[in-house]
Protein backbone atom coordinates (compact mmCIF):
# COMPACT_ATOMS: atom_id res chain seq x y z
CA UNK A 1 0.00 0.00 0.00
CA UNK A 2 0.92 3.74 -0.92
CA UNK A 3 1.84 6.09 1.97
CA UNK A 4 -1.30 7.92 3.60
CA UNK A 5 -3.78 5.03 2.58
CA UNK A 6 -6.05 5.17 5.40
CA UNK A 7 -6.35 1.29 5.80
CA UNK A 8 -2.98 1.22 6.30
CA UNK A 9 -2.64 4.28 8.39
CA UNK A 10 -5.06 2.82 10.89
CA UNK A 11 -4.12 -0.84 10.50
CA UNK A 12 -0.46 0.89 11.89
CA UNK A 13 -2.24 2.87 14.73
CA UNK A 14 -4.14 -0.40 15.74
CA UNK A 15 -1.22 -1.50 17.30
CA UNK A 16 -1.29 1.27 19.76
CA UNK A 17 -4.52 -0.25 20.51
CA UNK A 18 -3.06 -3.54 21.47
CA UNK A 19 0.17 -2.58 23.31
CA UNK A 20 -1.00 0.43 25.11
CA UNK A 21 -3.27 -1.53 27.95
CA UNK A 22 0.42 -2.75 29.26
CA UNK A 23 1.52 0.63 29.23
CA UNK A 24 -1.68 1.34 31.13
CA UNK A 25 -3.19 -1.53 33.38
CA UNK A 26 0.77 -2.63 34.26
CA UNK A 27 2.40 0.14 34.56
CA UNK A 28 0.25 2.73 35.71
CA UNK A 29 -3.09 1.67 37.05
CA UNK A 30 -3.35 -1.25 38.56
CA UNK A 31 -0.32 -3.17 38.91
CA UNK A 32 1.72 -0.72 40.46
CA UNK A 33 -0.51 -0.77 43.81
CA UNK A 34 -1.42 -4.68 43.57
CA UNK A 35 2.28 -5.19 43.51
CA UNK A 36 3.05 -2.21 46.53
CA UNK A 37 -0.45 -4.10 48.68
CA UNK A 38 1.06 -7.77 48.08
CA UNK A 39 4.15 -7.76 49.04
CA UNK A 40 3.56 -5.28 51.96
CA UNK A 41 1.09 -7.96 53.18
CA UNK A 42 3.28 -10.97 52.61
CA UNK A 43 6.69 -9.30 54.10
CA UNK A 44 4.58 -7.39 56.61
CA UNK A 45 5.63 -3.99 56.19
CA UNK A 46 7.38 -1.78 52.72
CA UNK A 47 11.18 -3.94 53.30
CA UNK A 48 10.79 -6.68 50.98
CA UNK A 49 13.79 -9.73 50.32
CA UNK A 50 14.80 -9.88 46.87
CA UNK A 51 17.49 -12.49 46.24
CA UNK A 52 18.49 -12.25 49.55
CA UNK A 53 18.96 -8.25 49.39
CA UNK A 54 16.82 -6.43 51.84
CA UNK A 55 15.36 -3.50 49.70
CA UNK A 56 12.40 -1.03 49.89
CA UNK A 57 9.55 -2.17 47.71
CA UNK A 58 8.50 0.72 45.78
CA UNK A 59 12.93 1.42 45.17
CA UNK A 60 13.05 -2.13 43.60
CA UNK A 61 9.63 -1.67 41.51
CA UNK A 62 11.52 1.49 40.56
CA UNK A 63 15.30 -0.24 39.45
CA UNK A 64 12.92 -2.86 37.75
CA UNK A 65 11.99 -0.48 35.36
CA UNK A 66 15.56 1.14 35.15
CA UNK A 67 16.82 -2.44 34.10
CA UNK A 68 14.48 -3.34 31.51
CA UNK A 69 14.73 -0.24 29.83
CA UNK A 70 18.59 -0.55 29.57
CA UNK A 71 17.77 -3.99 28.22
CA UNK A 72 16.69 -2.13 25.50
CA UNK A 73 19.42 0.66 25.28
CA UNK A 74 22.03 -2.28 24.95
CA UNK A 75 19.97 -4.30 22.62
CA UNK A 76 18.02 -1.98 19.92
CA UNK A 77 20.78 -0.34 18.40
CA UNK A 78 22.31 -3.98 17.33
CA UNK A 79 18.35 -5.13 16.73
CA UNK A 80 17.40 -2.26 14.66
CA UNK A 81 20.43 -2.52 12.46
CA UNK A 82 19.60 -6.17 11.62
CA UNK A 83 15.91 -4.95 11.06
CA UNK A 84 16.75 -2.55 8.10
CA UNK A 85 19.63 -4.66 6.92
CA UNK A 86 17.74 -7.94 6.54
CA UNK A 87 14.11 -5.95 5.76
CA UNK A 88 12.38 -7.69 8.99
CA UNK A 89 11.24 -4.97 11.32
CA UNK A 90 7.77 -6.40 11.38
CA UNK A 91 9.91 -9.71 12.96
CA UNK A 92 11.27 -7.97 15.50
CA UNK A 93 8.47 -6.34 16.74
CA UNK A 94 6.64 -9.72 16.63
CA UNK A 95 9.34 -11.19 18.82
CA UNK A 96 9.00 -8.29 21.42
CA UNK A 97 5.25 -8.21 21.08
CA UNK A 98 4.95 -12.09 22.20
CA UNK A 99 7.70 -11.68 25.16
CA UNK A 100 5.87 -8.66 26.51
CA UNK A 101 2.20 -10.05 26.28
CA UNK A 102 3.39 -13.33 27.62
CA UNK A 103 5.20 -11.77 30.73
CA UNK A 104 2.12 -10.21 31.55
CA UNK A 105 0.22 -13.20 31.57
CA UNK A 106 2.66 -14.65 33.85
CA UNK A 107 1.92 -12.25 36.56
CA UNK A 108 -1.01 -13.63 36.90
CA UNK A 109 0.91 -15.95 39.28
CA UNK A 110 2.90 -13.14 41.31
CA UNK A 111 1.13 -13.52 44.94
CA UNK A 112 3.92 -10.83 46.59
CA UNK A 113 5.68 -13.65 48.51
CA UNK A 114 7.66 -14.81 45.09
CA UNK A 115 8.89 -10.87 44.51
CA UNK A 116 11.39 -12.11 42.26
CA UNK A 117 8.96 -14.05 40.07
CA UNK A 118 7.14 -10.61 40.13
CA UNK A 119 9.76 -8.52 39.26
CA UNK A 120 11.33 -10.48 36.64
CA UNK A 121 7.75 -10.89 34.99
CA UNK A 122 7.20 -7.35 34.67
CA UNK A 123 10.67 -6.62 33.54
CA UNK A 124 10.45 -8.95 30.97
CA UNK A 125 6.96 -6.94 30.15
CA UNK A 126 8.70 -4.22 30.19
CA UNK A 127 11.21 -4.79 27.88
CA UNK A 128 8.97 -6.42 25.53
CA UNK A 129 6.61 -2.95 25.26
CA UNK A 130 9.71 -0.87 24.74
CA UNK A 131 11.38 -3.20 22.21
CA UNK A 132 8.56 -3.33 19.88
CA UNK A 133 8.10 0.52 20.06
CA UNK A 134 11.53 0.71 18.20
CA UNK A 135 10.16 -1.59 15.23
CA UNK A 136 6.62 0.35 14.95
CA UNK A 137 8.00 3.36 14.83
CA UNK A 138 10.11 2.87 12.41
CA UNK A 139 7.34 2.07 10.88
CA UNK A 140 5.92 5.42 10.96
CA UNK A 141 7.91 7.00 7.77
CA UNK A 142 6.55 4.31 5.53
CA UNK A 143 2.87 5.01 6.47
CA UNK A 144 2.44 8.86 5.94
CA UNK A 145 4.13 11.28 4.44
CA UNK A 146 5.99 14.17 6.06
CA UNK A 147 2.90 16.53 6.32
CA UNK A 148 0.90 14.21 7.90
CA UNK A 149 2.85 12.47 10.37
CA UNK A 150 1.46 14.80 13.39
CA UNK A 151 -1.89 13.67 12.36
CA UNK A 152 -1.04 10.24 11.70
CA UNK A 153 1.20 9.95 15.39
CA UNK A 154 -1.62 11.50 17.26
CA UNK A 155 -4.21 8.79 15.43
CA UNK A 156 -2.06 6.03 16.87
CA UNK A 157 -2.27 7.57 20.57
CA UNK A 158 -5.16 8.25 20.43
CA UNK A 159 -6.46 4.61 19.32
CA UNK A 160 -3.75 3.41 21.75
CA UNK A 161 -5.46 5.93 24.42
CA UNK A 162 -9.35 4.69 23.78
CA UNK A 163 -8.53 0.92 23.53
CA UNK A 164 -7.14 0.82 27.06
CA UNK A 165 -9.24 2.90 28.62
CA UNK A 166 -12.14 0.34 27.21
CA UNK A 167 -10.22 -2.55 29.21
CA UNK A 168 -9.49 -0.27 32.26
CA UNK A 169 -12.92 0.13 32.53
CA UNK A 170 -14.00 -3.66 32.13
CA UNK A 171 -11.26 -4.27 34.42
CA UNK A 172 -12.58 -1.69 36.91
CA UNK A 173 -16.12 -3.55 36.96
CA UNK A 174 -14.37 -6.98 37.33
CA UNK A 175 -12.25 -5.83 40.76
CA UNK A 176 -14.96 -3.85 42.27
CA UNK A 177 -17.87 -6.70 41.61
CA UNK A 178 -15.82 -9.83 41.65
CA UNK A 179 -18.48 -12.16 42.53
CA UNK A 180 -20.58 -11.47 39.74
CA UNK A 181 -17.80 -12.63 37.24
CA UNK A 182 -17.16 -15.82 39.61
CA UNK A 183 -14.22 -14.53 40.93
CA UNK A 184 -13.58 -15.60 44.87
CA UNK A 185 -12.06 -11.93 45.71
CA UNK A 186 -10.49 -8.69 43.85
CA UNK A 187 -7.27 -10.11 44.99
CA UNK A 188 -8.20 -13.16 42.10
CA UNK A 189 -10.00 -10.23 40.11
CA UNK A 190 -7.25 -7.94 39.74
CA UNK A 191 -4.86 -11.35 38.69
CA UNK A 192 -7.41 -12.08 35.90
CA UNK A 193 -7.15 -8.67 34.53
CA UNK A 194 -2.97 -9.18 34.08
CA UNK A 195 -4.21 -12.29 31.55
CA UNK A 196 -6.47 -9.90 30.06
CA UNK A 197 -4.10 -7.61 28.97
CA UNK A 198 -1.83 -10.20 27.31
CA UNK A 199 -4.27 -11.56 25.25
CA UNK A 200 -5.80 -8.52 24.59
CA UNK A 201 -2.17 -7.11 23.60
CA UNK A 202 -1.71 -10.00 21.41
CA UNK A 203 -4.27 -10.17 19.78
CA UNK A 204 -5.35 -6.94 18.48
CA UNK A 205 -1.28 -7.32 17.41
CA UNK A 206 -2.00 -8.98 14.54
CA UNK A 207 -4.05 -6.72 12.61
CA UNK A 208 -0.99 -4.34 12.49
CA UNK A 209 0.96 -7.51 11.62
CA UNK A 210 -1.22 -8.77 8.56
CA UNK A 211 -1.49 -5.12 7.05
CA UNK A 212 2.56 -3.93 7.81
CA UNK A 213 4.93 -5.07 5.08
CA UNK A 214 8.67 -5.12 5.50
CA UNK A 215 10.12 -3.87 2.83
CA UNK A 216 12.70 -6.52 1.43
CA UNK A 217 16.45 -5.88 1.10
CA UNK A 218 17.64 -9.42 -0.22
CA UNK A 219 20.54 -9.32 2.07
CA UNK A 220 20.77 -12.37 3.95
CA UNK A 221 21.96 -13.32 7.61
CA UNK A 222 25.28 -13.83 8.27
CA UNK A 223 28.17 -14.37 10.67
CA UNK A 224 29.20 -10.41 9.85
CA UNK A 225 25.01 -9.61 10.56
CA UNK A 226 26.31 -7.56 14.55
CA UNK A 227 28.69 -5.50 12.61
CA UNK A 228 25.97 -4.69 10.28
CA UNK A 229 23.75 -3.60 13.08
CA UNK A 230 26.31 -1.49 14.28
CA UNK A 231 27.35 0.18 11.02
CA UNK A 232 23.96 1.03 10.30
CA UNK A 233 23.48 2.84 13.49
CA UNK A 234 26.95 4.52 12.81
CA UNK A 235 25.77 6.22 9.55
CA UNK A 236 22.49 7.66 11.61
CA UNK A 237 24.85 8.86 14.27
CA UNK A 238 27.04 10.38 11.54
CA UNK A 239 23.83 11.62 9.65
CA UNK A 240 22.77 13.44 13.12
CA UNK A 241 25.71 15.34 14.00
CA UNK A 242 26.20 16.49 10.34
CA UNK A 243 22.24 17.96 11.48
CA UNK A 244 22.79 20.37 13.98
CA UNK A 245 19.20 20.99 14.35
CA UNK A 246 18.12 17.52 14.32
CA UNK A 247 21.15 17.11 17.20
CA UNK A 248 20.10 19.37 19.54
CA UNK A 249 16.17 18.22 19.39
CA UNK A 250 17.58 14.95 20.68
CA UNK A 251 19.56 16.35 23.44
CA UNK A 252 16.52 18.38 24.63
CA UNK A 253 14.51 15.13 23.53
CA UNK A 254 16.88 13.29 26.04
CA UNK A 255 16.64 15.56 29.16
CA UNK A 256 12.66 16.07 29.19
CA UNK A 257 12.52 12.73 28.24
CA UNK A 258 14.06 12.19 31.97
CA UNK A 259 11.24 13.38 33.54
CA UNK A 260 7.72 13.00 31.31
CA UNK A 261 8.36 9.22 31.07
CA UNK A 262 9.68 8.62 34.44
CA UNK A 263 7.07 10.72 36.15
CA UNK A 264 4.56 8.56 34.20
CA UNK A 265 5.73 5.44 35.19
CA UNK A 266 6.00 6.19 38.85
CA UNK A 267 2.90 8.68 39.20
CA UNK A 268 0.84 5.93 40.70
CA UNK A 269 3.43 4.80 42.89
CA UNK A 270 3.19 8.49 44.22
CA UNK A 271 -0.09 8.66 44.47
CA UNK A 272 -0.54 5.61 46.56
CA UNK A 273 2.54 5.82 48.70
CA UNK A 274 2.76 9.83 49.45
CA UNK A 275 -0.94 10.96 49.02
CA UNK A 276 -2.87 7.53 49.92
CA UNK A 277 -5.02 7.55 46.76
CA UNK A 278 -7.09 3.52 47.50
CA UNK A 279 -6.55 1.06 43.79
CA UNK A 280 -10.18 2.15 43.01
CA UNK A 281 -10.04 5.67 42.80
CA UNK A 282 -6.54 5.29 41.24
CA UNK A 283 -8.47 3.17 38.47
CA UNK A 284 -10.69 6.10 38.36
CA UNK A 285 -8.01 8.71 38.04
CA UNK A 286 -6.08 6.82 35.24
CA UNK A 287 -9.38 6.96 33.02
CA UNK A 288 -9.84 10.72 33.26
CA UNK A 289 -6.08 10.85 32.67
CA UNK A 290 -6.70 9.15 29.97
CA UNK A 291 -9.38 10.86 28.30
CA UNK A 292 -7.82 14.03 28.71
CA UNK A 293 -4.62 12.69 26.79
CA UNK A 294 -6.50 12.04 23.61
CA UNK A 295 -7.77 15.82 23.66
CA UNK A 296 -4.21 16.47 25.00
CA UNK A 297 -2.78 14.93 21.82
CA UNK A 298 -5.07 16.87 19.28
CA UNK A 299 -4.92 19.99 21.10
CA UNK A 300 -1.25 19.73 21.09
CA UNK A 301 -1.15 19.02 17.41
CA UNK A 302 -3.44 22.76 16.09
CA UNK A 303 -1.20 24.22 18.58
CA UNK A 304 2.20 22.77 16.20
CA UNK A 305 0.09 23.95 13.39
CA UNK A 306 -0.14 27.14 14.18
CA UNK A 307 2.56 28.34 16.01
CA UNK A 308 5.35 25.76 15.38
CA UNK A 309 6.13 22.30 16.80
CA UNK A 310 9.23 24.40 19.03
CA UNK A 311 6.13 26.35 20.99
CA UNK A 312 4.17 23.51 21.34
CA UNK A 313 6.58 21.35 22.78
CA UNK A 314 7.62 24.17 25.11
CA UNK A 315 3.73 24.69 26.60
CA UNK A 316 3.87 21.35 27.82
CA UNK A 317 7.19 21.34 29.42
CA UNK A 318 6.38 24.67 31.47
CA UNK A 319 3.21 22.33 32.12
CA UNK A 320 5.30 19.34 33.49
CA UNK A 321 7.36 21.70 34.98
CA UNK A 322 4.34 23.17 37.46
CA UNK A 323 3.22 19.54 37.83
CA UNK A 324 6.83 18.40 39.49
CA UNK A 325 6.92 21.20 41.40
CA UNK A 326 3.40 21.16 43.36
CA UNK A 327 4.06 17.54 43.87
CA UNK A 328 6.25 18.22 46.42
CA UNK A 329 4.31 20.50 48.03
CA UNK A 330 1.16 17.89 48.05
CA UNK A 331 -0.80 17.09 50.80
CA UNK A 332 -4.42 15.96 49.54
CA UNK A 333 -6.11 13.59 47.71
CA UNK A 334 -8.25 16.07 45.56
CA UNK A 335 -4.75 17.92 44.51
CA UNK A 336 -3.51 14.56 43.31
CA UNK A 337 -6.49 14.25 40.95
CA UNK A 338 -6.03 18.49 39.74
CA UNK A 339 -2.48 17.44 38.77
CA UNK A 340 -3.02 14.20 37.16
CA UNK A 341 -5.23 15.92 34.70
CA UNK A 342 -3.10 18.55 33.69
CA UNK A 343 -0.39 15.11 33.84
CA UNK A 344 -3.00 13.47 31.01
CA UNK A 345 -3.35 16.39 28.92
CA UNK A 346 0.60 17.30 28.50
CA UNK A 347 1.38 13.14 28.29
CA UNK A 348 -0.79 12.69 25.08
CA UNK A 349 0.73 16.19 23.45
CA UNK A 350 4.25 15.61 24.44
CA UNK A 351 4.67 11.82 23.22
CA UNK A 352 2.60 12.82 19.74
CA UNK A 353 4.30 15.60 18.98
CA UNK A 354 7.84 14.26 19.81
CA UNK A 355 7.48 10.84 18.15
CA UNK A 356 6.03 13.33 14.73
CA UNK A 357 9.04 16.03 15.35
CA UNK A 358 11.60 13.63 15.17
CA UNK A 359 9.64 11.80 11.83
CA UNK A 360 9.60 15.05 9.93
CA UNK A 361 13.29 15.85 10.39
CA UNK A 362 14.27 12.42 9.10
CA UNK A 363 16.08 12.78 5.88
CA UNK A 364 13.33 12.30 2.83
CA UNK A 365 15.23 10.02 1.45
CA UNK A 366 16.15 7.64 3.80
CA UNK A 367 14.66 4.00 4.17
CA UNK A 368 17.03 2.59 7.20
CA UNK A 369 13.97 4.44 9.13
CA UNK A 370 14.28 1.60 12.09
CA UNK A 371 17.95 2.28 12.62
CA UNK A 372 16.68 6.38 12.47
CA UNK A 373 14.48 5.37 14.92
CA UNK A 374 16.53 2.97 17.05
CA UNK A 375 18.28 5.96 18.07
CA UNK A 376 15.32 8.03 19.16
CA UNK A 377 14.29 4.83 21.05
CA UNK A 378 18.01 4.85 22.69
CA UNK A 379 17.69 8.45 23.46
CA UNK A 380 14.07 8.20 25.30
CA UNK A 381 15.19 4.68 26.85
CA UNK A 382 18.24 5.63 27.87
CA UNK A 383 16.63 9.28 29.27
CA UNK A 384 14.27 6.73 31.11
CA UNK A 385 17.07 4.75 32.76
CA UNK A 386 18.86 7.67 34.23
CA UNK A 387 15.95 9.31 35.20
CA UNK A 388 14.36 6.30 37.18
CA UNK A 389 17.56 5.85 38.71
CA UNK A 390 17.83 9.20 39.71
CA UNK A 391 14.12 9.13 41.05
CA UNK A 392 14.74 5.80 43.03
CA UNK A 393 18.40 7.04 44.29
CA UNK A 394 16.94 10.09 46.11
CA UNK A 395 13.88 7.99 47.23
CA UNK A 396 16.28 5.21 48.97
CA UNK A 397 18.29 7.74 50.33
CA UNK A 398 16.07 10.89 51.23
CA UNK A 399 12.89 8.12 52.14
CA UNK A 400 10.73 10.74 49.88
CA UNK A 401 9.28 10.02 46.61
CA UNK A 402 8.54 14.11 46.88
CA UNK A 403 12.14 14.84 46.69
CA UNK A 404 12.53 12.76 43.53
CA UNK A 405 9.52 14.26 42.24
CA UNK A 406 11.02 17.46 42.52
CA UNK A 407 14.29 16.84 41.26
CA UNK A 408 12.12 15.81 38.01
CA UNK A 409 11.69 19.36 37.38
CA UNK A 410 15.52 19.96 36.73
CA UNK A 411 15.63 17.69 33.86
CA UNK A 412 12.21 19.81 32.03
CA UNK A 413 14.12 23.33 32.56
CA UNK A 414 17.65 21.80 30.98
CA UNK A 415 15.38 20.49 27.70
CA UNK A 416 13.16 23.44 27.51
CA UNK A 417 16.26 25.57 27.51
CA UNK A 418 17.76 24.06 24.84
CA UNK A 419 14.49 23.56 23.25
CA UNK A 420 14.50 27.68 22.45
CA UNK A 421 17.95 27.34 20.88
CA UNK A 422 16.73 24.79 18.28
CA UNK A 423 15.32 26.09 14.76
CA UNK A 424 12.75 23.48 14.11
CA UNK A 425 10.81 24.42 11.67
CA UNK A 426 13.03 26.09 9.31
CA UNK A 427 14.82 22.86 9.23
CA UNK A 428 11.42 20.81 8.35
CA UNK A 429 10.48 23.23 5.56
CA UNK A 430 14.22 21.91 4.32
CA UNK A 431 13.11 18.65 4.40
CA UNK A 432 9.59 18.72 3.48
CA UNK A 433 7.55 20.71 0.80
CA UNK A 434 5.53 23.27 2.47
CA UNK A 435 2.05 21.95 2.71
CA UNK A 436 -0.77 22.92 4.94
CA UNK A 437 -1.88 20.22 6.98
CA UNK A 438 -5.52 19.02 7.22
CA UNK A 439 -7.77 19.83 10.35
CA UNK A 440 -6.81 17.42 13.01
CA UNK A 441 -10.25 16.72 14.14
CA UNK A 442 -11.36 15.56 10.17
CA UNK A 443 -10.19 11.82 10.29
CA UNK A 444 -11.86 11.13 13.69
CA UNK A 445 -14.93 12.93 12.19
CA UNK A 446 -14.74 10.51 9.13
CA UNK A 447 -13.61 7.52 11.28
CA UNK A 448 -16.99 7.84 13.36
CA UNK A 449 -19.20 8.45 10.32
CA UNK A 450 -18.00 5.50 8.79
CA UNK A 451 -18.45 3.29 11.40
Amino acid sequence: MEKDNKKLINAWSSYDWANSVYNLIITTAIFPIYYSDVTEKAFGGKIVEFFGISIDSSVLFTYGISFSFLVVVLCSPILSGIADYTGSKKRFMQFFTYLGSFACMGLYFFDGINVEYGITCSVLASIGYAGSLVFYNGFLPEVASPERMDNVSARGFTFGYIGSVILLIISLIIIMKPGIFGFADSITATKSCFLMVGIWWISFAQIAFYYLQDRKSGNKLNKNILGKGINELKKVYTSIKGRPVMKRYLFSFFFYSMGVLTVMLLAPLFGSTEVGVGTEEMIIVVLILQILAIFGAYFFVWVSQKKGSRFSISMILVIWIMICITCYFLKVKVGFYVLAGLLGFGMGGVQSISRSTYSRLIPKATKDTASYFSFYDITEKLAIVIGTFSYGIINQFTGSMRNSMLFMSLFFIIGLLILQWTDLESEMQKISTEEALDNPWDDIIEDVLDS
